[in-house]
């Protein structure tokens, strides 16, 4: 897809300022937490092959998850894998995509659900995977799809769910050890010496479950950069696909909005997955591309975006101005 100059002098600073916010991000937690666990053990005198105990644990914990998530996902939305006598446009249009990406094509999968929605995922057990819902089939145009399976591909192209596991395990530490620490001066200290510090000992463990969860939050950012990114990849790989995106995202939300907040519910188990959070439905009709520029006018709430893995939509859609 060729960039012509105007183009260019909007994109390239948006993607840096993009790239370093990641960076920003990844760098200021990893500091961060590793000077508020060497401040805690100095301070009662903890030996550090005890936090190498803790970190195993979370480690072994989330790589496990890692890898068994895939089958996990795969039994709650019903998903199989798309054979290639089915939507033969589909699998066409990510072999495009992939060959753009410059990774290899991905398992095509289909979730048979009514909520229109996509995700990738996969482990070294089963490969990398994008699945779309039978509901995005039966909403999007042709054309739509395909800026979705290049959003997902970029989640794979950026290894995304890799980058995503590493940070999340950061937090995963502090609330661990925290607790340990919780439990420890509850019952008397984390050692006979300690018994006399037990409130000290009490006060640190909250104290680090709730850093825990301010922690998160920075997890929470992260996810919404990684979306963003993930945006651009499709904008830049498949035809027309700032447009594309834009269209599908808001039919998706506008699909999403038409069903019972019972449905919704049974399917957000792992909606941090999702290309959109389905939780965020309207109900609306009509051109669906005067609702996506009345979707673009909306104002974010920032309290309910701090809380969220995906960015407020009209956050989502003015990004991808960028890219027309």
């Amino acid at each position: 897809m060729s960039e012509g100059g105007g183009r260019r002098v909007r994109v390239v600073p948006s993607l840096l300022k993009l790239r370093l916010s990641m960076i920003g991000v990844w760098a200021a937690v990893t500091a961060a937490a590793s000077l508020v666990l060497v401040a805690v053990l100095s301070a009662l005198g903890i030996p550090y092959f005890g936090l190498y105990g803790i970190i195993g644990f979370v480690v072994v914990f989330h790589v496990f998850q890692w890898l068994i998530g895939p089958y996990i996902i795969n039994a709650v939305y019903r998903v199989r894998e798309l054979r290639p006598d089915e939507y033969p446009w589909i699998h066409e249009a990510a072999a495009r995509l992939s060959e753009r990406s410059g990774i290899r094509p991905p398992k095509l999968m289909i979730a048979e659900i009514d909520i229109p929605n996509a995700f990738a995922y996969g482990s070294p057990l089963t490969g990398n995977m994008v699945a779309v819902t039978r509901g995005l089939l039966h909403s999007l145009e042709p054309s739509e799809v395909e800026a979705v399976l290049a959003h997902e591909i970029g989640h794979l192209r950026h290894r995304d769910i890799i980058v995503m596991m590493m940070i999340s395990i950061i937090p995963a530490i502090l609330y661990y050890l925290g607790y340990m620490l919780y439990m420890s001066g509850w019952f008397g200290g984390y050692s006979r010496d300690e018994r006399g510090n037990a409130g000290l000992i009490l006060l640190m463990g909250i104290g680090l479950m709730v850093l825990s969860f301010v922690f998160n939050l920075f997890v929470f950012y992260m996810s919404r950069l990684r979306e963003y990114y993930a945006d651009s990849h499709a904008a830049m790989t498949a035809e027309n696909g700032a447009r594309n995106l834009q269209r599908a995202l808001v039919k998706i939300m506008v699909a999403s909005g038409r069903m019972r907040r019972r449905a919704q519910g049974r399917y957000s188990h792992f909606k941090a997955f999702f290309i959109a959070d389905p939780d965020t439905g309207i109900r609306a009709y009509g051109d669906i591309d005067r609702l996506v520029e009345e979707v673009k006018r909306e104002k974010p709430s920032i309290m309910a975006e701090l809380f969220s893995t995906h960015p407020h939509p009209a956050k989502r859609l003015r990004f991808l101005d960028n890219f027309l």
